[in-house]
């Protein structure tokens, strides 16, 4: 049995788990991430030993296998992406291991993000983390499909015929989620504290920002709550269609037949929601347990491919 443990970094927070036997057995969550890298690296450094050498007193440790924003210039290591196609073969080419004193004396091994593109702007991407997730989900579709990955940074991954990673885009929705309920006007209007969202007034939102726009209709929201007395509940829903619109229209244009949606419960479940709502297509929700374990099972199989 090989016992590993994983750091999945994100742009704020990180995570660091022990997986024993392809199974997570304990989660520190950290609340830095590569943003405070920039300015404070001696903090994130300082915050990831301090997991890592809890997570592995008194085991045996295989090796400590990161992914995400880690591997950026902000994080532990700098490993420049890989340029899809890209697969789990490729993902295990790019691997690099090292050994950082300031971490641990297991080495650790960077699992490298993924870039797209043809020389536009419109065509060009990169991506940090999700490639891990994806991995991690593989059973889930393994002809040509798409994965949506709902986040602080949202991707549109197309999978081809091969398992690999073809095409993608990436959508700012967590942030801008944040953004626009704490530092707009909407403040007073939109809580993010609701679990659930109203069928009826998260396809109200979306419908209205495909007719009207995103910006007209993110005002609608604060005129639903001061003169139409909506719930809190159905507020939030029109908020979430409205911010939602845009990436869910984009993947209902696709030609591709089949939609896998994992990543964060709250947006996963409403893009389910309106996906099929808005497209016929075969739309496949992850389990929250699934989409959870997802980058540590990821980064263990593309480690151990042979």
């Amino acid at each position: 049995m090989r016992n590993y443990i994983t750091i999945d970094g994100g742009t704020t927070n990180t995570r660091v788990s022990l997986v024993k036997n392809q199974r997570i057995v304990q989660t520190v969550k950290l609340s830095v991430g590569a943003r405070i890298g920039i300015d404070n690296k001696k903090l994130l450094v300082s915050e990831i030993k301090k997991a890592v050498c809890g997570l592995s007193e008194g085991e045996q440790i295989e090796r400590i296998l990161a992914s995400g924003m880690i591997t950026s210039e902000f994080g532990l290591y700098n490993l420049p992406h890989i340029s899809a196609p890209a697969g789990i073969a490729q993902l295990h080419g790019g691997m690099c291991e090292v050994v950082l004193d300031g971490i641990s004396d297991i080495p650790i091994v960077f699992i490298p993000g993924v870039k797209v593109s043809d020389g536009t702007l419109q065509n060009t991407d990169m991506m940090r983390g999700e490639e891990t997730e994806l991995i991690g989900l593989a059973e889930y579709g393994y002809n040509e499909c798409i994965y949506v990955l709902p986040g602080s940074h949202s991707k549109i991954i197309r999978v081809d015929s091969c398992g690999r990673i073809s095409d993608f885009s990436t959508m700012l929705t967590g942030e801008m989620i944040a953004a626009l309920s704490g530092a707009t006007i909407l403040k007073d209007a939109v809580s993010l504290n609701q679990s659930e969202t109203d069928d009826e007034f998260l396809i109200k939102g979306y419908d209205y920002c495909s007719r009207s726009g995103i910006n007209e209709a993110l005002f609608k929201i604060r005129v639903l709550k001061n003169m139409f007395g909506a719930t809190e509940k159905e507020v939030y829903s029109f908020f979430i269609g409205v911010v939602l619109q845009a990436e869910i229209s984009k993947i209902a244009d696709t030609d591709v037949k089949k939609i896998i949606i994992g990543g964060k419960e709250q947006i996963k479940n409403a893009m389910y929601r309106l996906l099929r709502h808005s497209c016929d297509k075969e739309v496949i929700l992850v389990s929250d347990e699934m989409a959870d374990s997802a980058p540590s099972l990821g980064m263990i199989r593309i480690y151990e491919y042979a």
